[in-house]
């Protein structure tokens, strides 16, 4: 089984014109994934060639949808072209929305949160990898062949990079889903959403999450996970070699004095039960170890 996304997932695109749009609509493909079609005002009512199929294009969300009772959208519109399209998409009442694109205004991000909290859509990211279920469907920009068979490792992570090394060391026993939320300060899906998807879903049988320093998120999912979670969860906080008391990290991950620092985390998740890895090799023996 798997959380999010499987092989019934209908997916469009939108920015399925542009160079990356395209270039990742590709990679989807080979992987697996139903893609419907694309979205682009300016390009509706046209075909796009992709190695010999042709994608449809739609010129809004609605009507794709209409057309091909698509239920999933991957996006990778330019940053200040992303709340409406992601707007647009929550208002079309889509069930999952995919935000690739980096570099959005928190302002924009915080109206997207609240919009997506009064609908029935689920947001991932922004600023994130996308999602992937071996075998069945991959939205977003992850490389399936890093892990391309499915297994009973669920994995959620802020880091893009370090969501495909840790499937390449554990893909000889594979995953249900790789969920990538992003590392924003405010994000659609956090690690407790997917933490408690895994936590439902009966063929996932361990979970590994992957946090970072600067914020709360991990402590409040240490919290969670210490009154929901029965199955294994083992972590990874990246920035365990961050000098003390200096202030650092991209826009999700700041660290100011003591504050959301690595070893607080490891604290934090370690007085929950969870396992906390140095580096990820040690995180991906302790999945290991857990499943043993």
């Amino acid at each position: 089984m798997s959380i999010f996304l499987n092989k019934d997932s209908r997916i469009i695109v939108q920015g399925m014109t542009g160079s990356e749009g395209m270039k990742h609509t590709r990679r989807m493909l080979e992987s697996g994934s139903n893609i419907v079609g694309g979205v682009n005002p300016r390009k509706a009512g046209e075909r796009v060639d992709i190695d010999g199929r042709e994608i449809p294009v739609f010129g809004s969300v609605r009507e794709a949808m209409q057309a091909t009772e698509a239920n999933v959208t991957v996006i990778f519109v330019p940053a200040k072209f992303t709340k409406d399209a992601a707007e647009e998409a929550i208002r079309a009442g889509i069930e999952l929305v995919v935000i690739i694109t980096e570099g959005i205004p928190v302002k924009d991000t915080a109206e997207l949160y609240a919009l997506g909290r009064e609908s029935k859509t689920r947001i991932i990211g922004p600023n994130c990898p996308g999602l992937y279920t071996p075998g069945e469907s991959n939205a977003g920009i992850i490389p399936a062949e890093t892990a391309p068979n499915p297994g009973k490792i669920g994995l959620v992570s802020k880091s893009g990079t370090l969501t495909y090394q840790m499937m390449y060391e554990l893909s000889d026993i594979g995953f249900s889903t790789c969920v990538g939320i992003g590392g924003d300060p405010i994000i659609g899906t956090t690690h407790i959403s997917a933490i408690e998807a895994f936590q439902n879903d009966p063929d996932t049988e361990a979970i590994i999450m992957i946090g970072e320093i600067g914020g709360d998120a991990e402590e409040h999912a240490a919290a969670y996970i210490k009154d929901h979670v029965t199955k294994p969860v083992i972590a990874y906080i990246a920035g365990f070699t961050a000098p003390e008391g200096k202030t650092m990290g991209h826009a999700g991950a700041i660290v100011s004095g003591g504050s959301g620092t690595a070893e607080g985390k490891k604290a934090a998740l370690e007085a929950a039960g969870v396992k906390v890895g140095k580096t990820p090799s040690q995180a991906a023996e302790l999945v290991r170890a857990a499943l043993a």
